[in-house]
């Protein structure tokens, strides 16, 4: 019987694990809408085992893993923001778990942390041409809030839609 569980990111081993999940499952999801070039920039500035680190210690986040009988199918990375919202920073899975129902999943564990932590708002960027995602934001119930242009450094920015939905 297959074994499916939560795990949320406590030590550092798990950060690491994360970390090389997290770099297979991102560079797979952006690599047909932005460059290799931006991707790797990317998944070093946010999606790294120092980067997961930091955001966990001194900004806030919580990360979570999906997993499918000991291998990481999938993750979400959260913040409650000062006004009171809950910024959902990440939300991924495999290539070959999509359209399982996992993305649902995940969003209803988001959902109840953000009732439980008295967040009346979830929020995310999701870039404009992740169509994929967009419909899967769009089936989840989230709208679209805005539009949003993010210089991330080294030449590159994120041009993203910011979508959101009331808990």
């Amino acid at each position: 019987m297959d074994k499916l569980e939560f795990l949320e990111i406590k030590t550092a081993q798990d950060v690491n694990r994360l970390a090389a999940a997290a770099k297979e499952i991102w560079t797979e999801a952006f690599k047909e809408i932005i460059s290799d070039e931006q991707n790797s920039y990317m998944v070093e500035k946010f999606q790294s085992a120092n980067a997961i680190t930091k955001q966990i210690s001194d900004e806030g986040y919580r990360y979570c893993t999906l997993v499918l009988n000991d291998e990481i199918i999938g993750y979400y990375g959260i913040c409650k923001k000062e006004d009171g919202s809950l910024f959902l920073s990440k939300l991924y899975l495999k290539q070959e778990m999509r359209g399982k129902g996992f993305s649902s999943m995940m969003f209803r564990e988001i959902k109840r942390i953000a009732r439980k932590e008295g967040c009346e708002l979830i929020w995310l960027t999701v870039n404009k041409g992740n169509v994929h995602a967009i419909s899967v934001y769009k089936h989840l119930g989230m709208r679209l809030l805005r539009e949003q242009v993010t210089d991330i450094g080294n030449g590159f920015v994120m041009d993203d839609y910011v979508f959101g939905i009331m808990v």
